[in-house]
Parts: C-alpha cells; sequence; structure tokens
C-alpha cells in the first residue's frame, strides 16, 4: 500500500501519543521571537523551552510544523527542493535522552505497524570526535542494541554529525542521521552515506544537546539538563519510500499536477524543462497559500515576508509564461491546495476567498509590472548598435525590479541582434543572494543572544519589551482593531507590522511616542504568570488565539498598560527601556503599516 502524506501524518500522531507525547500545534510560519524571517526549522519555536523554560505542555512533545526556508529558492525546480515544507519532530526536555530517542526511531522506522523499513536498508551515521569532544560510542552501541551491524554504522567529524546554535554560542552536542538504501548501485567500493551518488537519503536525525559552549572559541562543557531534537522531513521520507523519483510524485501535489497538465496539454516529467516549470509552480503557490492563511498572514510587498511572498508568486507567474498558459490557472492550483490541506488547516476554508483575491491582485499587478519592463528593455537598448551587450548588473535590475527572468531578457536581446553578459547576471544574483543569507544569518542572533547575560541580550530584552508597550498604545490611539503582523528586534532597533487602514498622522505618532515613555517612566514590573488561554482571555491579554497554544501560555502585564500573550526575552521593568523614539513609519503591504522605533540610553 502506498504511503501518503496524510498517512505519514496519523503515524506521527498515534505513534508519539501512544508512548506519552504531547502534540504542539504547529506554530505560524511567522516566528514570533522575531528573530528570523520565516519558521525554518520544527526546533525554532521551541528555543525558549531548550533554552530551559518550562513548556505548559510538558518535557516529551512531538509536533507536525510547515517550514519555509528561501536559501535554495533557486534550486526549486529539480526533484526535490521545496521552499514550503513539513518537518516532524518529537522532543525530550530533559525527559529521557539517547537510549529511548534511538529506540523510538528504530521503532518507528521498522515496525510493521509504522513504516516497516527492512534493518539492512538503514543505515546511521554518528559522530567521530575530536580535540573538544568525545567520539559517540553510546550512540553506535545503542544502534546495535536495536540490530544494526557495525558496517551500517559510520562515524564523520563535526561538520556532519555535531548540531549547535548559530554563532557557535549555547547548546549544542552530537547527532545521528538515519538513511535509508534506495536500492540504486554504489557508486565505488567506498560509497556510503555521505556521497551524493543517490543510493543513500538521509530520512531522520537525532540531536543530542548534551554540552553548551559559554562563549565563542570555549571548550563545551557538559548540561546539567540533557535536551533531544529530532526532525524528519514529511515530502522526502513519502518520496523515498514510495521510490517516487521525484517529491513532486507525493499526493499533495497531485491534483495541482493534473490541473495544470490539463491546462498545458503536457505530461509531468521532471526531466524536461516544462517539468521544472511544474515543480516551481506548485512548490511556490502552495507556500504562496500556507503564508496567506497564515494565523497571521502575510501580503505580497516590497520587504520582509512580503517581498519573499511577491517572489514566489511571480516566479509561478513566469511559470506559466513558459508553459502557454494563463496565469489565471494558479487561482486552480490554489484551490487545489486548500482543498488537499483543508482538514489539517481548516483556517484555509475559512480564508479562501482572501487567498484567491490576494494571489488575483498580484498576478494582475505583476503582469502590468512586465510590461515596464519591456518598456525599460526597451529603454535600455533605444539606439544600441548590433553587438551591444547589456551588463549582468542591469539585467539583474530587470530581473529583481521588473520581474524579468533571464530568459526573457536574452530572447528578447536576440530578436534585437544583441546579448547578455550572463556571467555578470549570475555574480550579480549571488552577492544580492549572499547579502540576504548574511542579513538572514544576522537576525537570527536574537533568539541566541538570549542564552547568555550580554549586553547584547539584555538589549534587545529591552526592545521586546518596548514592542508590547508601543502596541498597546497604537490600540489606545489608533483604536482596538489594531493587531501585530510581524516584527523583528536587532540590537539596533525594532520593526513592527501592524493593522492599521490609514497612514499614521505626526499628531497620532507623537501620541504613541509619549504614551510609550509615560508607561517607561512609571517603572512597572514586567510580571510573568502562567495561565490557560481561557484564563488569559478572561484576564484581558492580547494575543492570536489559535490553535499553536497549549493548554497553558505565558502572559506578561505590565502595570494597567500592557497585558500579552508572549514566549519571549523581556525587561525586568518598563523603567529599564529608558527612552522610547519612532524613527519611521511607512507602509508594508495593503491594510497593513510598518514603525521602526528604538530605545536610548540617556
Amino acid at each position: 500500500m502506498q504511503l501518503t502524506s496524510k498517512k505519514l501524518m496519523k503515524m506521527w500522531r498515534d505513534f508519539w501519543t501512544q508512548n506519552g507525547h504531547a502534540e504542539i500545534k504547529g506554530a505560524s510560519l511567522i516566528p514570533q521571537d522575531n528573530t528570523v524571517l520565516f519558521t525554518t526549522a520544527g526546533m525554532q519555536p521551541l528555543i525558549p523551552y531548550l533554552m530551559g523554560q518550562p513548556h505548559p505542555l510538558g518535557n516529551k512533545l512531538f509536533d507536525i510544523q510547515p517550514c519555509l526556508r528561501t536559501n535554495d529558492i533557486d534550486e526549486v525546480g529539480d526533484n526535490r527542493h521545496h521552499t514550503m515544507f513539513f518537518m516532524l519532530g518529537n522532543w525530550s526536555l530533559g525527559a529521557y535522552f539517547k537510549k529511548e530517542a534511538i529506540q523510538w526511531s528504530f521503532k518507528f522506522l521498522t515496525d510493521k505497524n509504522y513504516l516497516n523499513i527492512p534493518t539492512n536498508r538503514l543505515a546511521v551515521t554518528v559522530f567521530a570526535g575530536d580535540e573538544t569532544s568525545p567520539r559517540d560510542e553510546t550512540a553506535s552501541k545503542l544502534w546495535q542494541e536495536q540490530g544494526l551491524k557495525p558496517e551500517q554504522i559510520f562515524y564523520f567529524p563535526k561538520k556532519d554529525n555535531w548540531w549547535e546554535m548559530g554563532g557557535g554560542v549555547g547548546p549544542c552536542g552530537p547527532d545521528t542521521e538515519i538513511f535509508y538504501d534506495t536500492g540504486k548501485p554504489a557508486c565505488s567500493k567506498d560509497c556510503n552515506p555521505s556521497c551524493d551518488c543517490g543510493k543513500w537519503v538521509e530520512i531522520w536525525n537525532n540531536v543530542f544537546m548534551e554540552f553548551n559552549v559559554a562563549q565563542k572559541g570555549a571548550k563545551p562543557e557538559k548540561l546539567p539538563k540533557q535536551n533531544v531534537d529530532t526532525g524528519m522531513g514529511l515530502e522526502r521520507v513519502v518520496s523515498v519510500l514510495n521510490g517516487f523519483d521525484s517529491t513532486y510524485q507525493n499526493d499533495c501535489f497531485v491534483d495541482a499536477i493534473s490541473t495544470l497538465e490539463k491546462a498545458s496539454n503536457k505530461k509531468f516529467d521532471f526531466t524536461q524543462d516544462s517539468g521544472r516549470d511544474f515543480c516551481i509552480i506548485c512548490d511556490h503557490i502552495r507556500a504562496s497559500v500556507f503564508l496567506l492563511g497564515d494565523a497571521q498572514p502575510t501580503t505580497p510587498s516590497n520587504v520582509g515576508q512580503g517581498y519573499v511572498l511577491r517572489r514566489l508568486i511571480r516566479r509561478a507567474v513566469n511559470c506559466t509564461r513558459n508553459l502557454e498558459i494563463d496565469a489565471k490557472i494558479l487561482l486552480d492550483v490554489a484551490q487545489n491546495f486548500i482543498d488537499f490541506y483543508a482538514e489539517e488547516f481548516p483556517k484555509f476554508v475559512e480564508t479562501k476567498q482572501f487567498i484567491l483575491d490576494e494571489l488575483q491582485k498580484e498576478i494582475n499587478k505583476f503582469l502590468d509590472a512586465l510590461q515596464g519592463g519591456l518598456k525599460e528593455f526597451n529603454r535600455i537598448i533605444a539606439e544600441k548598435p548590433q553587438g551591444y551587450v547589456i551588463d549582468g548588473v542591469t539585467a539583474f535590475r530587470l530581473f529583481d525590479t521588473f520581474g524579468f527572468p533571464l530568459e526573457l531578457t536574452i530572447d528578447l536581446a536576440k530578436k534585437h541582434g544583441i546579448s547578455i553578459d550572463k556571467q555578470g547576471f549570475l555574480e550579480a544574483m549571488k552577492k544580492h543572494q549572499q547579502l540576504s543569507r548574511d542579513n538572514s544569518g544576522a537576525m537570527f542572533k536574537g533568539g541566541v543572544a538570549v542564552a547568555n547575560n550580554s549586553e547584547e541580550a539584555l538589549r534587545l530584552a529591552r526592545l521586546h519589551t518596548a514592542t508590547h508597550l508601543m502596541l498597546a498604545a497604537l490600540r489606545k490611539v489608533v483604536g482596538s482593531y489594531v493587531e501585530q503582523r510581524g516584527s523583528n528586534i536587532t540590537p539596533e532597533r525594532l520593526r513592527f507590522d501592524f493593522v492599521c487602514d490609514h497612514k499614521l498622522t505626526p499628531e497620532e505618532l507623537a501620541q504613541v511616542s509619549d504614551l510609550v515613555n509615560q508607561a517607561i517612566k512609571a517603572n512597572a514590573t514586567v510580571v510573568c504568570e502562567k495561565m490557560t488561554v481561557e484564563q488569559a482571555k478572561n484576564s484581558g491579554a492580547i494575543g492570536i488565539f489559535d490553535n499553536k497554544y497549549g493548554n497553558e501560555v505565558t502572559v506578561y502585564t505590565m502595570g494597567e498598560f500592557s497585558k500579552e500573550i508572549c514566549g519571549g526575552p523581556h525587561a525586568k521593568t518598563t523603567g529599564e527601556l529608558k527612552q522610547f523614539k519612532i524613527l519611521k513609519e511607512e507602509s508594508s503591504s495593503s491594510g497593513v503599516r510598518r514603525i521602526k522605533a528604538t530605545i536610548i540610553d540617556n
């Protein structure tokens, strides 16, 4: 019987529930801790609890978490890359360690009631050890106790089998990765799970957080409480165990692929150019549905999460042009995904019209922008002689600003007897991508720095507290309909997106600033309380009350001014913020405004 996405989700829930774990409902794709652009891993929402904060649902947990990563966006179109994907995870917050984690992993993979994988089709990798940390003989011995032979166990160095938080400071430890033998022939007598030949595919990873690095370059020291963090990619496992050549053959993509086949009169084949367009459309529109249908919906814009969404939709439109079909087919593809995930995410049904309307608006805007790009292209080549070469930076600007794919620019140039500096374009794109990665990496520092008591961590906590005060002030000045739609905090400033139907006037901004500074001057104690969701609602706490909360939440109260559900770092008193200053107010996206602000030590 074929393994499906829905069947694997059910198996996962049944298995961990039967083994005493509580389910955490999938968190928003927009992180609550504001340290990265998107939720990129299942463990990300759990950072405060991995750092020692008690979780309201206990110390044995599991989830099915939608994740979104943009670092591989240009690789989407092959047989396996995705921007949006599901990560299946389970955690021990000091409840158990290597023995139980390995035993449960092996049981889920090999038991006939679950994945029923023959033991001889598995291989594992463990940490080889180095001058700072010992070889993980414990994990190796435990795998052998489950029935794996020594030749199925491989020892790899830190770059392969060691997990640490960004920056190399904080909890860390060895991991053991589990690989599936696809049955393809070995590339050589030395073929092993580190090869890219396709014989071995990683299907699960167990991270053992047993050490802590107090400061960069320091030797890891044993943690008093040891945690387990595991992850399994749903799309990859379904594809591999069904023997598919592409993850786009999975059940979640079947209806969308069929829709595109009928519209284009082409059969899906990922090895063909048209197959690449099929894959990009399916991946990008699925991701767009999840962003638009999120508890904190993202709408297309020119910055942050909105920029990523805009790029996803516009790349999908370009692919409809390649397939020579009307871009409105993307609405049918979106409907396919809404229908497929309706049971798991009923909110998609409630917000279906919003999702489709926003998608349609962005498609129309892009088609208009393409006309503008065509005008810009004609301006660039005006009166240029035969053989003229459009430089790479200009070609990239056409791509980045107007959405012109390189292929379209090349085709247009060819018709006019001119050419493109393709290498220059690729270099400009690489520079842009590296800048995006650097910015994304820098954003994650907020979640890491809180692990220590550095000045940077304290400033992040103060700015996080300032966002609470500012939201409370906005609700008083603008109206109680104001809700958070995202934020990002660095040690220098806070950026806060919120629902608002108009540009704030100078008078409104002054009122907001005055109210926040009055709250700071009051020097109220920041009170942290645990309570049920119902108690939080009844107490007047604000928050997005959806299924991401467990039975218990953390509520932060700041005098009579602010009461809000939150899981991030905070100052001890409002007086620690010294002075609040708004730097800028601007549009973020349709119906959403953005404020950038900071705190001043005076």
